[in-house]
């Protein structure tokens, strides 16, 4: 039997998105830089029956799978997108009736020893983030931006069951078991640069 890995990650990297809409391929993969903090909270009961005064059968009930991630600023670009909003001359703008976009999700959680875990949620919504700022004072203090979104169930090729998360594992060097995530999250290759496009 193979040896298990139990290393712990120490980091996070490489957040891609796609606008998928009701489909399964994204128009383009954009990438966010600068991703500080993930969290992926993918929440489960336990359902109980009872009869004769004891637990007769018991079922698992899954909950929503919520995504809070904090970045070092995301461009105004990609709040626009992310948001459904409105931009007219320079001005972007946020207003009751957005309608943001079905989008798929790819990040890469990275170990010490440059080995990687893709993450990848294939169909949720973001929602607008808090605009927050504050005064400089006697030293420089660098801000941050959150935004949360929520991810449902979706077909995936290769699966016989919708799935909202998905995990994949290269050793350094590989990337057999990325460029195979990012296929069936968007139904497009890995970006041929890391900088984002449609790596077409």
């Amino acid at each position: 039997m193979a040896e298990k890995n139990y290393r712990s990650s120490t980091g996070v990297d490489e957040f891609f998105y796609g606008v998928i809409g009701d489909g399964v391929t994204a128009e383009s993969i954009e990438r966010v830089k600068f991703l500080q903090n993930i969290t992926v909270e993918m929440s489960q009961e336990i359902v109980r029956a009872y009869g004769d005064n004891k637990t007769a059968e018991m079922a698992v009930s899954s909950g929503d799978t919520t995504v809070s991630s904090q970045f070092h600023k995301i461009p105004i670009e990609d709040k626009a997108t992310l948001l459904g909003l409105e931009k007219d001359e320079g001005v972007t703008a946020i207003g009751s009736s957005d309608n943001p976009p079905y989008v798929a999700v790819v990040f890469a959680k990275t170990f010490e020893d440059g080995s990687r875990e893709y993450v990848g949620l294939p169909k949720g919504l973001f929602t607008r983030p808090n605009i927050e700022g504050q005064t400089k004072e006697d030293g420089v203090e660098f801000s941050s931006e959150e935004i949360e979104a929520q991810f449902m169930d979706r077909k995936v090729e290769g699966f016989s069951e919708d799935k909202s998360v998905l995990f994949a594992y290269d050793e350094k060097g590989e990337t057999t078991n990325r460029d195979a995530i990012f296929q069936k999250v968007f139904g497009k290759p890995y970006p041929a640069e890391n900088g984002g496009g449609d790596g077409a």
